[in-house]
């Protein structure tokens, strides 16, 4: 099974947190043949399918942002000092090529920190940390860098989507761009079967890496009756992963449907209905205080939204590396457009 265009398309736009415009605009005009498309001032998008009738209205909320890096200091050597933007593991970053987005378009560079034969016994034991590291973009003095790159100019890690065997594929931004397709593909899946009894929207939202601050403000504003979370978790078949501890979610298991404290017992009970009316291969994962993910702002947005998470296994989260099976995340998309269709006017998330 080929890797979908539009997926494709999502994996290779180049977006950090706050810096999304790029796979923000991918989303947006795979969503406008069948949807009505909107931007807000955050950057976060919104592809409804209207509704048939009266029926709840159904928001399906990917974050669009992956991690990256920003450039802090260019200095008078033309190398470029930078911190993380979301979460990283240093020693990933050591000797990568990264593309930083600029205002005349993209630069390439490389990592650099010291060789290894100049490092003294005790720094070769340590990790490697950041403030140990720049990024060389060839430059021959501080004054060709700073006419290429400005400080607050973002990277990413420059790798490109690989194809492996099993549907199995690699890319960076899995996280969370399989979660924006797959909001992206059950709109779709619902606008091509004639829709649903209210309507859905689909959803890119921005900044989820650092703030959920597009989730907060496009729940605020969307005012959905209910919201359907979809983002990445641990495929627990990689070595060193505890299924005690983690739970069991194999590559080919399907999506990962979350019960928990903050999630609303009828969507999951929903959910988990479509799933075993479908025949779509599923696993359950349980969490207490928090999930990581934008269903941690949505469900407290203005006088609380049910809320539901979908979580597609991954492999290496993360990282330049971060590997999926593509029939879990088709999977996530059947089986959240067939929740959207079970809903109807009558239907009701009161405890």
């Amino acid at each position: 099974m080929p890797l979908p265009d539009v997926l494709r398309s999502l994996l290779t736009a180049t977006g950090p947190s706050g810096y999304e415009t790029a796979p923000a605009r991918a989303f947006a005009e795979a969503c406008a043949p069948f949807a009505d498309v909107s931007t807000d001032v955050m950057g976060s998008v919104t592809a409804r399918v209207k509704g048939t009738g009266d029926g709840p209205t159904v928001a399906i909320v990917g974050h669009i942002d992956e991690i990256g890096l920003i450039v802090t200091h260019i200095d008078d050597k033309g190398y470029l000092y930078f911190i993380g933007v979301g979460g990283w593991d240093p020693v990933i970053l050591v000797g990568q090529r990264v593309v930083l987005t600029t205002r005349d378009g993209e630069v390439r560079g490389v990592v650099g920190k010291k060789p290894i034969h100049l490092l003294k016994p005790d720094e070769r034991r340590a990790a490697a940390e950041m403030k140990d590291m720049h990024i060389d973009i060839g430059a021959k003095d501080g004054d060709e860098a700073k006419a290429l790159v400005r400080v607050g100019d973002v990277a990413v890690i420059d790798a490109e989507p690989l194809e492996l065997p099993n549907d199995r594929f690699v890319a960076r931004a899995m996280d969370n761009r399989l979660g924006c397709f797959v909001a992206y593909e059950a709109a779709r899946l619902v606008a091509e079967a004639g829709g649903a009894a209210g309507d859905v929207v689909a959803v890119a939202a921005v900044q989820e890496e650092i703030t959920f601050a597009g989730a907060r403000t496009t729940a605020y504003s969307l005012r959905p009756d209910v919201v359907v979370v979809v983002d990445v978790t641990h495929a627990t078949d990689a070595p060193g992963i505890d299924e005690k501890e983690n739970g069991s979610h194999p590559f080919g298991s399907g999506p990962v449907i979350e019960r928990g404290s903050t999630m609303h017992p009828r969507v999951f009970d929903e959910l988990v209905a479509a799933a075993e009316a479908e025949r779509i291969d599923h696993t359950l994962s349980a969490s207490a205080r928090f999930t990581g993910t934008d269903a941690d702002a949505i469900h407290v947005a203005r006088q609380g939204i049910p809320t539901g998470l979908i979580s597609l296994p991954l492999r290496y989260m993360h990282s330049p590396v971060e590997l999926v099976q593509l029939s879990d995340v088709l999977a996530g998309a059947q089986l959240i457009a067939a929740f959207a269709q079970r809903l109807t006017a009558e239907t009701s998330f009161e405890r």
